[in-house]
């Protein structure tokens, strides 16, 4: 890796290419971060807890799977909630106006995609 990363890298950009999205999983145990990382339309990445803030489950049935087919939107799985993928806000479902919960990333020179807020072990996770 010859780009600077000090935080846990969950995947990269070219993990994007497929399905517009990737989750992770941080820890072990009962109570692992779940997370997944979205490309927005306009450019960039973004980063959001994997909660459905109306039912409080992960958001996606299929593994790395948070976008609508048309990769415009981010949908929960269950209720069909959908999300804006530049703010997280939702657009339309049983939680209109609420938020999924932002987690802060950074992307390298080689595009891989970094926890700013790092686990204080430091282990790598990369996607599940």
């Amino acid at each position: 890796m010859s780009g600077e990363c000090e935080g846990t890298i969950v995947c990269t950009v070219r993990d994007l290419e497929a399905t517009g999205s990737r989750g992770f999983r941080i820890g072990e145990g009962d109570w692992p971060r779940r997370g997944f990382v979205v490309a927005v339309p306009e450019g960039g990445v973004r980063a959001y807890e994997n909660t459905c803030p109306h039912a409080g489950h992960p958001l996606d049935l299929q593994p790395h799977r948070f976008l609508t087919a048309e990769r415009e939107l981010i949908v929960c799985a269950s209720h069909g909630a959908l999300f804006a993928p530049d703010t997280g806000l939702c657009v339309a479902g049983p939680c209109v106006g609420r938020s999924l919960r932002p987690i802060e990333v950074t992307v390298t020179p080689d595009g891989e995609i970094a926890l700013v807020d790092d686990t204080p072990n430091g282990d790598n996770a990369r996607g599940d």
